[in-house]
């Protein structure tokens, strides 16, 4: 199957996607602390499920870059949260905008688009 570029519908699935597993991911964030609801961590491994999600109902291009990239940053935040990695977390969130922008720059010059 070809990539597609994102439609309101694609961009509506993985928002409710990932709200759903940041309900779920903040379920368990109530018992360990680590993934409690405002963490970073659980946000973007939300944000992950979503994009894997959204890659296999809706085949949007930008999805198989962001949501490998989402959950190794979630990953990361969530071994610096738990004290097994020391990571200047401030350096994650500038490698995430620039990942998510250049998948969107790469979706809107190569990817199929929708038939008007």
């Amino acid at each position: 199957m070809e990539a597609c570029c994102s439609s309101p519908a694609a961009l509506c699935y993985w928002f409710v996607v990932s709200l759903i597993a940041w309900g779920a991911l903040s379920l368990v964030g109530m018992v360990w602390l680590p993934l409690h609801p405002p963490s970073a961590a659980a946000c973007l491994l939300a944000m992950a499920i979503g994009c894997f999600a959204n890659w296999l109902r809706n085949r949007s291009f930008h999805c198989v870059i962001t949501g490998p990239l989402f959950l190794i940053a979630g990953i990361v935040f969530l071994l610096a949260g738990v004290r097994m990695i020391h990571v200047d977390t401030r350096w994650v969130w500038p490698a995430v905008l620039i990942g998510t922008s250049v998948a969107l720059l790469l979706e809107w010059r190569y990817a199929k688009r929708a038939a008007s």
